[in-house]
């Protein structure tokens, strides 16, 4: 916590995470031309906010991208403005929520960032192998093509009906470091633009920082349920990757708000 109130004590640094909630996944080169200052900076600012966890990267080719986490603000806030104004904030926040509705021009993206006492090769084994991910998501990701670009996934349940409840296509596959996948429904014929997962997977020591984005959700609301999901689906898999078995109960049917 004192890291996360230290970087945001800094004008400029706080300036780069209005940028970030604007549009996440800017580069180091279009954060300079919006503060106007040097690389060198800027880089050492985003150092702070990345070492406070308020900011989180992740690599698309030789581009370094940059995003806004929001779980500290989030901690600083139940902690300290929730229990004493959360009804009327709530309504503040309704209201804010839907003027920003209203003129957002783009589509929201997610991003969750874990860490792992795991080797890169087994939290991609853990990702894209069939029983592991039955064992701690509750469907099978399976793939038609060893999860190489261009063969398609789809996300099964276990239930032995052979129901896909996500289909989609692996658009990129560097293993075990990076992999990208579209995210579609199967039963809208291909009408809905589908979104994108992109899991970036980097070793420091004897840990693995894994990255997940998804991209071009269709709803704020959509947001919000993968904002619910993704945290539940990923604890489940640090737990099975640290100790040897998932958590003990199925996270995503913990009650909002328990």
């Amino acid at each position: 916590m004192d890291k996360v109130f230290k970087a945001l004590a800094d004008r400029t640094r706080r300036y780069l995470l209005d940028l970030l909630r604007e549009r996440g996944g800017q580069t180091l080169g279009e954060l300079c031309e919006r503060v106007e200052m040097s690389r060198q900076s800027a880089t050492q600012h985003l150092g702070i906010l990345e070492a406070a966890n308020l900011v989180s990267t992740a690599r698309r080719g030789r581009e370094k991208l940059h995003y806004l986490n929001p779980v500290p603000l989030h901690e600083i806030q139940e902690r300290w403005i929730d229990r004493f104004e959360q009804p009327r904030l709530r309504a503040l926040g309704a209201i804010k929520r839907q003027a920003e509705d209203a003129t957002m021009s783009t589509k929201p993206s997610y991003v969750y960032v874990t860490y792992i006492e795991s080797t890169p090769d087994k939290v991609w084994h853990a990702l894209t192998d069939a029983d592991l991910t039955a064992a701690y998501w509750g469907h099978s990701n399976v793939s038609d093509g060893e999860w190489k670009a261009g063969s398609g996934w789809a996300h099964r349940r276990t239930d032995g009906s052979g129901i896909d409840d996500v289909v989609g296509t692996v658009v990129e596959s560097v293993p075990p470091t990076r992999l990208v996948t579209t995210w579609g429904d199967p039963n809208d014929g291909g009408e809905t633009e589908p979104s994108r997962v992109i899991f970036d997977i980097q070793p420091h020591g004897g840990i693995v920082r894994l990255t997940v984005t998804h991209e071009n959700l269709a709803s704020e609301q959509e947001l919000k349920d993968v904002g619910s999901g993704w945290p539940a689906v990923l604890s489940n898999l640090k737990s099975l990757l640290e100790t040897g078995s998932p958590l003990s109960q199925e996270p995503w049917e913990m009650p909002a708000g328990a």
